[in-house]
């Protein structure tokens, strides 16, 4: 695809990139696919993926109180429980607001821990990376921003996402829809979103503006960004899905190069 091999053209050192469509074929690729990369926020796809496996296994229930008082571990998921960005400090009651919270992931996977007897590195290698092929992933330390990964494998995570094998369809469905409808927030690096749309996990497009993923990009798009300079998206409208990572920090130029590059994607899927 030619629309992938602009990504030589971003101002970073090194950028892995790949496409792969809902039948989990390849349809271009850019750069070093199996050069790690720090993940970032990436990281919480990941991360919800376990937690997903974890409710579907009976080690977790959604309505299981977690996190500040009135807080569930959908409340946690969804960026709802009212907790602080990086600080265990509650600023709203669970529900009102949505305040995209890196503690509220480390709640989540501490209860994931204490819940399945096993540490949550461990749960997210056995339950995720394992039976996906995932050789190279690994949770170096927070699970909201600690996983280090390849394009290869995030293909491979992103196929999943596509038509899932570990997952009961109607699971992931669920963690694509809204929780918490009608919330506002701030999206990092793209400012006040009314509503600011999140599944379990799952960042939402729906019509937020302005936002990383391309102007024609279906309001069914979910994923996530991470501030390491990298994102995973999937359009199920388009029926494909992308991953980019590289080495530079997420900032202004992204923010232009981004939307433009998904753009050229979408629009070269559709010919």
């Amino acid at each position: 695809m030619d629309s992938v091999q602009s990504a030589a053209d971003w101002p970073v050192g090194s950028a892995a990139v790949a496409v792969v469509d809902a039948g989990g074929t390849l349809r271009g690729t850019h750069g070093p696919q199996q050069l790690p990369f720090r993940l970032a926020s990436v990281t919480k796809l990941l991360s919800s993926y376990a937690v997903l496996l974890a409710v579907e296994e009976g080690a977790l229930e959604w309505e299981q109180p977690a996190g500040p008082p009135g807080s569930t571990v959908r409340h946690l998921i969804a960026h709802a429980s009212g907790l602080a960005f990086d600080e265990h400090r509650v600023m709203a009651e669970p529900g009102t607001r949505r305040i995209y919270s890196n503690a509220g992931f480390e709640v989540l996977a501490d209860t994931v821990g204490a819940a399945s007897g096993i540490a949550f590195a461990d749960y997210l290698a056995e339950a995720v990376f394992e039976p996906l092929g995932m050789s190279a992933s690994r949770l170096d330390g927070s699970p909201a921003a600690g996983a280090v990964s390849t394009c290869d494998d995030l293909v491979r995570f992103a196929a999943e996402l596509q038509h899932p094998r570990l997952l009961a369809p109607q699971t992931l469905a669920e963690a694509t829809r809204v929780a918490f409808g009608g919330l506002s927030g701030v999206l990092p690096g793209f400012g006040n979103q009314r509503p600011n749309d999140w599944g379990l996990g799952f960042e939402l497009r729906d019509g937020k503006s302005p936002h990383w993923t391309g102007s024609g990009s279906s309001p069914e798009t979910f994923g996530h960004f991470g501030q390491s300079g990298t994102f995973l998206w999937v359009d199920p409208a388009a029926g494909a899905a992308c991953v980019a990572l590289t080495d530079r920090d997420f900032g202004e130029w992204a923010v232009e190069a981004w939307p433009r590059f998904t753009d050229a994607v979408l629009d070269e899927l559709r010919r």
